[in-house]
């Protein structure tokens, strides 16, 4: 019995397993969560289809595109930070040099200016705390996401829960794109959600998945811990 159910259910398991490994990746700040997002994604377009969860199934798509930029943005900064280590330390190696201060001097007028101007492109990569102004647009955007999903559904699909898929993927949308720019409370969002879920999937008999959101669970705590050490 227990080899017949996992042979039938071996794309769900699959995912399930790629999804832990992604929360675990994501947890530990690690850029190739993002790779690994991209194929949990990509298995859950399938899952999400059959099980006649459709907005689900559209967020898995928003899921792709964000892996691709994601990755970009968080490779990017890393390669920057590189290059600024690498700065400071060839300007320790010429403070012995009389002949050469005057070029070390120029050299760390530029290299500041280069700081001032690559903050910018690394801020994606420092766990930063929620801004007021970014959290009342992100709020604006996850109701009418919410309500334009809501109607979506109600009135042009046969979904059994329109209210629940639209709130979770809502609010999926933006937790996603907060993970992408590394704010912190992007967490308390992924707990909203995970628990929202189990109760969903559990209705829909998807229970691969409400075991996979279990551990979502439990490791979005775990990464509101760790991260709160890196701010």
């Amino acid at each position: 019995m227990i080899s017949v159910w996992l042979l039938e259910n071996w794309i769900e398991i699959f995912g399930a397993v790629t999804g832990m490994i992604y929360v675990f990746l994501e947890i530990k700040q690690n850029p190739l969560l993002w790779p690994v997002g991209f194929v949990t994604s990509a298995v859950y377009v399938w899952i999400f289809f059959t099980g006649k969860l459709y907005a689900d199934m559209s967020l898995q798509g928003y899921y792709l595109a964000i892996s691709v930029i994601g990755w970009y943005w968080w490779v990017r900064g890393q390669k920057h930070r590189a290059e600024s280590a690498g700065n400071v330390g060839n300007g320790r190696m010429g403070e012995g040099e009389k002949g050469r201060l005057r070029e070390e001097e120029t050299k760390g007028l530029r290299d500041e200016e280069t700081k001032r101007r690559g903050d910018k492109r690394t801020e994606e990569l420092v766990v930063a705390r929620l801004k007021i102004r970014t959290g009342l647009i992100l709020s604006a955007v996850f109701v009418t996401l919410f309500a334009g999903l809501w109607l979506i559904l109600s009135r042009l699909t046969d979904s059994p829960v329109p209210g629940w898929d639209s709130f979770i993927t809502s609010l999926s949308i933006v937790a996603t794109w907060m993970l992408a720019r590394k704010i912190y409370e992007h967490w308390y969002l992924w707990i909203a959600v995970n628990t929202a879920s189990i109760l969903l999937f559990i209705s829909r008999g998807l229970y691969p998945t409400m075991a996979l959101y279990i551990v979502y669970l439990i490791m979005s705590f775990a990464g509101l811990k760790a991260w709160k050490r890196s701010l």
